[in-house]
């Protein structure tokens, strides 16, 4: 009687797809691990320590390059205690008004912000500062929805691993206020010729109110827009207070 040889055949191959899957799950695993493991450790390190440079920066060094022109980061870390009220108002009266009472995300704003586009509309985004301070510390510019789910990731581990305070003081100390310009100090040299920690309510209202366009829109000698969001910021700064 012969042997049936069939079923071993299938068995053994049964057996490699298995095997081929389980190479396929433990590498997805240990990327998703590793991922987090260093993600975590990044974000505990710059609760402590000073952010040295941003993607960004990389970024646009690259894009000076390419284009023949001289390569620009003016960065220069300073604690939040030497930033002026003045400035740290100015952005939660700009960028986030719920910046101290949110865990993160401002899901009207958000809503709104999509809405708006929807119609074609050009208004404010619905990023918060936790969101941009994400984006800028860890990720690159674009709007894939890889970038902005990995924003949500890093949003919530810097919302609870870091203070109000601390978000703040990286957000302040990170983000582009001018073309090749970074940071709270930079942008006050840049800008005004002073000190953060000099800023007037109109000098600090006028670098928040060209974050939406640093690199078109100037701080000082300003266009009529710019002169216009001056003037609101610089209103609602007196109605802004730091609870951190």
């Amino acid at each position: 009687m012969a042997k049936k040889t069939t079923p071993k055949k299938r068995t053994i191959k049964t057996s490699k797809k298995r095997s081929i899957g389980q190479k396929i799950f433990r590498f997805i695993w240990k990327t998703i691990l590793w991922f987090n493991i260093i993600s975590v450790f990044f974000v505990l390190l710059y609760r402590f320590v000073p952010v040295p440079f941003t993607p960004l920066m990389i970024i646009r060094a690259i894009e000076q390059k390419s284009d023949g022109k001289e390569m620009i980061c003016s960065h220069n870390w300073v604690p939040i205690e030497q930033i002026s009220p003045n400035l740290q108002k100015a952005v939660i009266s700009s960028e986030d008004g719920k910046f101290l009472e949110h865990n993160g995300f401002d899901f009207k704003s958000m809503q709104k912000a999509f809405e708006g586009n929807q119609k074609g509309k050009k208004i404010k985004g619905g990023s918060t500062i936790s969101q941009q301070t994400a984006k800028n510390v860890f990720l690159w510019q674009g709007r894939s929805y890889l970038r902005k789910g990995l924003e949500a990731y890093y949003t919530v581990l810097i919302e609870l691993l870091w203070s109000k305070k601390r978000i703040m003081e990286v957000y302040l100390n990170s983000i582009e206020m001018g073309d090749g310009v970074y940071g709270a100090q930079a942008a006050s040299k840049y800008w005004y010729h002073k000190e953060a920690k000099n800023l007037s309510r109109n000098e600090a209202a006028g670098i928040a109110a060209i974050l939406p366009n640093p690199r078109k829109f100037k701080a000082s000698n300003s266009s009529n827009y710019i002169n216009r969001r001056k003037a609101t910021i610089s209103k609602y700064i007196g109605y802004t207070k730091l609870d951190y």
